[in-house]
């Protein structure tokens, strides 16, 4: 997320709780329901099954793991006497 007020961001958290509200599809009773039914979407579903367009069709768990392994990658590729 960035500065405050950009239309941007606002289409990102609109889009997500969209996704959020058609997929869990139930009513929560109190308020210790309603955090953990939305944690084990987050954790379990959103994140880690849930393909996203945006990803490259790849889950958000998925995507931000190929980063930190390319980026991992390239650290070690810039050590001296390493080949590339």
């Amino acid at each position: 997320m960035s500065a405050k007020g950009n239309c941007y961001d606002n289409a990102v958290v609109e889009s997500f709780f969209s996704t959020l509200k058609t997929e869990i599809n139930c009513k929560f009773y109190n308020l210790h329901d309603a955090k953990t039914g939305i944690f084990e979407y987050i954790e379990c579903r959103y994140n880690n099954k849930r393909r996203h367009s945006s990803l490259g069709y790849l889950s958000p768990n998925e995507f931000e793991n190929l980063y930190y392994n390319n980026r991992h990658r390239q650290l070690l590729s810039t050590q001296q006497g390493e080949l590339h």
